[in-house]
């Protein structure tokens, strides 16, 4: 059964559309083509013919007319537009006129980089000239390094690596400084957050290297949809950029439907798992041929899904499904891209680790299990199937959270919302010290030199005070001590160091993956599941302090899950303001304490609880920049059990409302509630960005309390529960007037204004 006769089963099936909130269907859209222009080096107009392309998209054209006349371009077409092109023909047309020439590409995720590196070869291997091209990461042979520093006339990269082993090693990299012509920047709409403020910060390390070795590259740079695309691309470069946004690429009949799972106990509100209906549906879409991925959030999700796909499906086509996600190592991650490119692997369950460019055109089916957190996610992941021609389908499942029956309620949000912006924050002072260390390492500092804001000088006088530069008779600025500052700096939120995942069931034990060190807390205590390729592992033994853990192949029924204790405390009020007539708005700086305290055993299928264990590991520390709102007890007279009945569950509805208005993910902001708070005795509720140092989310609530808090109210008001239920203020909170004590409390805590 094909893909088109399936959704037709599907629309004359009761049971089915009683569950669709609803379908969408855009239709097929004709390419608009422009002629590959004159001044293409002949060699590469006919690598372009040998692989049937004989014209090019009208942005692609327009892209490489912009980048030929050394102009900075961001080209912002949808997926499977052709973006790769944009960047290829003009570095390789310059590399077969300039053999000295020299090009850097920068791709968020490996996953990414080897894709395109298979592409480039592919084209470059209709040449008759050689254009050398190599992937240097972390994967790459030590052997191999010493010849792609000098032969590679390309050379692809993540900018983990370019921060880490590139540049401050920029004298091994002579030949690529000095003849370098073009940065190319793949999925930049990635970089944004503390992400894309540290890697703005590298892109200035790495555009101060270049101006000591005399070049000027062009940056070429590529995203999926977004609000912002020149903004976003002028703060990573420093550069004003031209924009390419009207894509002339065809699209194959799209159908995009919005599933919300049945209720099983309508008075609660309880619905039918997510998970459980993405098991049901991507079973039969594999059952029945149709390639297929699916997106969860977490990668224990991978490993549940990936299993239930596996154990449903015949067994002919099992080999033909795979789990995908950070964790896995090289060799398996490469077999399982190259599976996807070649059509061998027809079911795939991912975290957002394949949400990117990937050419994975052989996939008709896309399943977003849960609201991904932003619109231009949501596209991503929907566009990763129906790359190439004929009808495509965008399966959206919501949960039970407050956001996702938000979305399911109002598709229009997501069909015809404006993509977020993309923010960065490079000026952060935690991230930009790190960086102006880095800097001082790889070249002295002039005392007049500007390194992205005006106040540079005054930061290296502070760092030169506290003996981490030194101040030449010259007056420039040295690093003063052997170790390379790059090592202690990570560009993500994860730590820098690794624990990995050392497998002892057989006599020979053998690594099988990694993780960071803050996910071991919840995922690799004593004994802790860890599933592998849908394979569960018990953890013996997590030795942190050589970041190892030791774990054994059982064959158990259930899965764990971890919780966490915490603990704030406030540093300093940078803000405050009235909140209605009983309390007031906060913003400033918190010491967050967490803790891992117990895990509970979840059985497969049914997700019941099967009992629970104690963790014993050490607390994680966070300073960083939050949200509260403190209420005057004596002006809302509730007994203790009310206040925590009205907090938690404002709490649980306030993340969502607040993720939904600052266009982030919902991880990127956690909560915490104290009917009492330890510092003046009060009710307060407190919502924090879950990065060091902050990234202006919370500040952002503060900001925007009233427009939040009516949010807030509206997935409240709105869900058709009578007491309140998981899909407004959270499960589990047992009292029949906890809905309308949330509804009082937002009431209360609104001005006059907001309330009218």
């Amino acid at each position: 059964m094909n893909l088109a006769t399936l959704l037709d089963e599907w629309r004359r099936t009761p049971e089915m559309m009683r569950n669709v909130a609803h379908w969408h269907v855009e239709p097929a859209r004709i390419a608009r083509f422009r002629a590959v222009p004159d001044w293409v080096h002949a060699d590469l107009r006919a690598a372009l013919q040998a692989r049937g392309i004989r014209q090019l998209y009208a942005h692609q054209a327009e892209a490489l007319e912009a980048v030929h006349a050394g102009r900075h371009t961001m080209v912002v077409t949808p997926t499977a537009s052709g973006k790769t092109l944009c960047y290829n023909l003009p570095v390789i047309d310059t590399i077969l006129k300039d053999p000295a020439a020299r090009a850097l590409y920068l791709f968020p995720t490996k996953a990414l980089s080897q894709d395109q590196v298979a592409e480039l070869h592919e084209l470059c291997g209709h040449l008759p000239s050689p254009v050398q091209s190599f992937t240097y990461d972390g994967d790459t042979p030590l052997h191999a390094r010493q010849r792609i520093r000098e032969a590679g006339h390309i050379v692809v990269t993540n900018p983990d690596m370019l921060h880490a082993a590139i540049l401050p090693h920029h004298t091994k990299w002579l030949r690529l400084f000095e003849n370098l012509r073009f940065i190319v920047i793949d999925e930049a709409h990635i970089y944004r957050g503390v992400f894309g403020s540290h890697v703005a910060n590298v892109l200035r390390r790495l555009r101060r290297i270049c101006r000591h070795y005399g070049s000027r590259p062009v940056f070429i740079l590529c995203s999926a949809t977004i609000a912002n695309p020149g903004e976003l691309a002028a703060e990573l470069t420093g550069e004003e950029v031209a924009v390419v946004d009207q894509s002339g690429a065809p699209q194959g009949e799209r159908h995009t439907v919005f599933y919300n799972p049945p209720l099983v106990q309508p008075e609660l509100g309880l619905r039918r798992s997510s998970l459980l209906e993405a098991r049901r549906f991507g079973t039969r879409l594999v059952r029945e041929g149709i390639s297929t991925i699916a997106f969860v959030k977490t990668r224990t999700q991978v490993e549940l899904l990936a299993t239930y796909w596996k154990s449903d499906v015949p067994e002919r086509l099992r080999d033909r499904v795979f789990g995908y996600r950070g964790g896995y190592l090289p060799n398996e991650r490469r077999r399982i891209e190259r599976g996807l490119r070649d059509g061998e692997i027809l079911g795939v369950v991912s975290t957002n680790a394949l949400e990117l460019g990937v050419d994975i055109g052989s996939l008709e089916a896309s399943i977003t299990v849960g609201y991904p957190g932003t619109i231009a996610s949501f596209r991503q992941q929907s566009g990763r199937a129906g790359r190439r021609h004929g009808v495509s389908l965008a399966l959206f499942i919501a949960n039970a959270s407050a956001i996702d029956q938000y979305m399911v309620q109002h598709p229009e949000h997501i069909l015809e919302g404006v993509p977020e912006a993309a923010r960065l924050y490079p000026e952060n002072l935690l991230i930009l010290t790190d960086h102006l260390k880095c800097a001082a390492y790889e070249l002295p500092f002039a005392p007049e030199e500007r390194f992205g804001v005006e106040t540079t000088g005054e930061l290296l006088e502070y760092l030169a005070h506290h003996r981490v530069l030194h101040q030449g008779r010259d007056g420039r600025y040295f690093w003063m001590s052997d170790a390379l500052p790059s090592h202690s700096v990570s560009l993500r939120s994860a730590a820098q160091d690794n624990v990995v995942i050392i497998d002892q069931t057989a006599a020979r034990p053998q690594v099988i993956g990694e993780t960071d060190r803050f996910s071991a807390l919840t995922t690799l205590h004593e004994e802790a599941i860890y599933l592998h390729q849908s394979r569960p592992y018990q953890v013996e033994r997590l030795d942190l302090e050589n970041g190892k853990a030791y774990v054994r192949q059982v064959d158990v029924d259930y899965y764990t899950d971890a919780e966490l204790a915490v603990r704030l405390q406030v540093l300093d009020v940078l803000a405050d303001k009235p909140a209605g007539a009983a309390a007031r708005h906060h913003t400033g700086e918190l010491m967050v304490n967490a803790v891992p305290t117990l895990f509970k055993k979840i059985k497969f299928d049914t997700h019941e609880n099967l009992g629970w264990g104690k963790i014993h590991l050490p607390e994680a520390e966070l300073h960083t920049v939050g949200y509260w709102c403190r209420w005057d007890k004596r002006s809302i007279p509730w007994d203790n059990e009310r206040w925590e009945t009205a907090l938690m569950g404002l709490a649980h509805v306030l993340r969502h409302a607040a993720a939904l208005h600052c266009m982030c993910a919902i991880g990127d902001l956690h909560w915490a509630a104290e009917v009492r708070d330890p510092l003046d005795g009060q009710p307060t509720l407190y919502l924090y960005d879950a990065y060091p140092g902050g990234v202006g989310l919370a500040e952002r609530v503060f900001r925007d309390a009233d427009p939040v808090l009516s949010i807030a109210r509206a997935m409240v008001a709105d869900c058709p529960c009578e007491a309140g239920c998981p899909s407004c203020i959270g499960p589990g909170r047992g009292d029949r007037a906890a809905k309308a004590l949330v509804l009082r409390l937002i009431d209360e805590t609104r001005t006059a204004e907001a309330s009218d």
